[in-house]
């Protein structure tokens, strides 16, 4: 096996696991596995590697979140994003894009590596987090195991059984994931819009369920008791959370790198992958600096390449390898099979005496779950709006049954990759949601927001998501665990192997499928 070395000139970065510094490595050309990306298909790769002794080079396109800003912390907070908030943007793109029809939620702010991004289409805009630790820096923290029977029929040819005994367990401890206290949750201030919520589905006959999350409630009691540094409650959450989270940098890549076998390479994108005489893969990668300007073009090799760049990251790769000749023999489906997750946003006022609370956690605890309607299944997230004062506003995250997916196709003509989802499969998700919303509505005397998507009497937000899923689906673009047809020694760990739709937030899903994936690999292919 080749080490990985490092060098001040390299400007790369390779990070120590206890302490969250960083040092100048030197530049690695070859490596016996690469793993791009560092969200959570490839943080459990890399793990995996590195426990088994393989030699593992992680290239991550986002920074390494460990230096505090001029306000002493890492992260900034919704109510106040600077240039750490988004990825190269003069201006930050919140899901909410106005409070009251009035553009007061979105700040200008200086390009920069920042931690959250949003990658526009035509017709959808996709949000992914950059950085070690991918979209675990960035998301909600809802750690939702899928019901087996939709599981199964997403996935017939995966044993479900294995899947639920062992790799859905597994990776649930991994993550960290717990649950709120019920006394707590019952009497805190924090959770009062939760509460509200749940008083209006009741209403309507709906069942609740409390969700599981990566956050610590623990820490988030103490922040509430006084007696810890505030983050889930100090408004922080899309642009990072400070304290309290346990993302992917303090679980799976935290034991990554303390197998001494794994390094981390940041601020470095995959633009193209060939396959060599030998067999081994040649990456070329861009190097940038904080201004996002190109400052190194890299050539690295490796014998196992594990994708793990994410739904829009690793299918553009692939496809772009297909269609311009250098990974020719991908297999017709690369690109297609992807979705939103049947994600839409929307918005209800409340009655005047049904506050939601001026205090509110960020962390989502609690789902409308109504899957099980076989007229319109959805699971609505009660999701949190802290901005720190009263607004009467419940809001929710709705995840519908929608069949509808794209495929991802490359424009020779402007050498991109584009998504051909349209405005009428997103209309199929408004439909489900409405159908749900309406009852609530009706069953409690209420009216829909239509204040708070940016357009005037915009009551749905249908064209963002927060949950790409597919675009190298497995058993389709792959075999049963991964591997990618056509060329050995390739694999796919993340959400690009889910077919568009999981019906709950996918990331325990990604994570438990990659454990699958890499107990396979290095059984029978190392």
């Amino acid at each position: 096996m080749i080490a990985l070395q490092t060098a001040a000139a390299g400007g790369l970065t390779r990070i120590g696991l206890q302490s969250a510094q960083a040092v100048e490595p030197a530049a690695v050309e070859t490596a016996p596995a690469i793993v791009v990306g560092s969200g959570y298909g490839g943080a459990v790769a890399a793990l995996r590697l590195g426990q088994a002794g393989i030699t593992t080079l992680v290239l991550e396109m986002g920074r390494l979140w460990n230096t505090p800003g001029s306000d002493g912390k890492i992260f900034c907070n919704t109510a106040n994003p600077d240039q750490r908030s988004m990825w190269f943007k003069t201006r930050t793109e919140a899901p909410l894009a106005s409070f009251l029809w009035l553009d007061v939620v979105n700040k200008d702010i200086t390009p920069y590596p920042g931690v959250l991004d949003r990658v526009h289409y035509d017709s959808m805009s996709v949000y992914v987090g950059r950085g070690v630790g991918g979209g675990s820096l960035v998301n909600g923290g809802m750690a939702v195991t899928p019901r087996q029977s939709y599981f199964t029929e997403q996935f017939p040819t995966v044993d479900a059984t294995a899947m639920y005994n062992t790799y859905f367990p597994r990776a649930r401890t991994m993550l960290g994931v717990n649950t709120v206290d019920p006394t707590w949750f019952e009497s805190t201030e924090w959770y009062q819009f939760t509460r509200t919520s749940r008083k209006a589905a009741t209403n309507t006959g709906l069942t609740t369920t409390f969700v599981p999350n990566v956050y610590d409630f623990g820490y988030m009691q103490q922040e509430a008791a006084g007696t810890a540094t505030k983050s889930a409650l100090a408004q922080e959450v899309i642009y990072g959370n400070n304290y309290g989270k346990k993302s992917l940098d303090k679980t799976y890549l935290a034991s990554a790198l303390g197998t001494g076998k794994v390094t981390i390479h940041t601020l470095e994108k995959v633009r193209a992958v060939t396959r060599a005489s030998d067999g081994s893969y040649q990456l070329t990668v861009d190097r940038i600096d904080n201004t996002g300007a190109v400052v190194e073009t890299k050539q690295y090799s490796c014998t196992y390449l594990f994708l793990g760049g994410g739904s829009l990251g690793t299918t553009e790769l692939l496809v772009r390898a297909r269609d311009t000749g250098t990974l020719p023999a991908l297999d017709a489906t690369v690109g297609a099979g992807w979705g939103p997750n049947g994600n839409t946003m929307v918005g209800r006022a409340n009655h005047i005496w049904d506050t939601t609370g001026a205090n509110q956690a960020t962390m989502p605890v609690m789902g409308i779950d109504d899957w099980s309607n076989t007229d319109n299944p959805v699971f609505a997230e009660i999701a949190p709006l802290p901005i720190g004062f009263e607004t009467w506003v419940s809001l929710y995250l709705a995840i519908t049954k929608n069949p509808q997916r794209a495929s991802f196709t490359y424009d020779s003509a402007s050498g991109t990759v584009k998504l051909g989802w349209t405005a009428a499969q997103s209309a199929v998700s408004v439909a489900m949601a409405k159908k749900l919303f309406d009852r609530i509505n009706s069953a409690n005397a209420t009216i829909y927001r239509s204040d708070l998507f940016g357009t005037p009497s915009k009551i749905f937000a249908d064209d963002f998501c927060y949950h790409p899923l597919g675009g190298c689906v497995l058993g389709k673009a792959t075999d049963n665990y991964g591997r990618v047809k056509g060329y050995s020694k390739l694999y796919i760990t993340d959400g690009s192997l889910v077919p568009g739709n999981i019906g709950v937030n996918p990331f325990v899903t990604i994570t438990a499928l990659a454990e699958r994936t890499m107990e396979r690999v290095l059984a029978e292919d190392t």
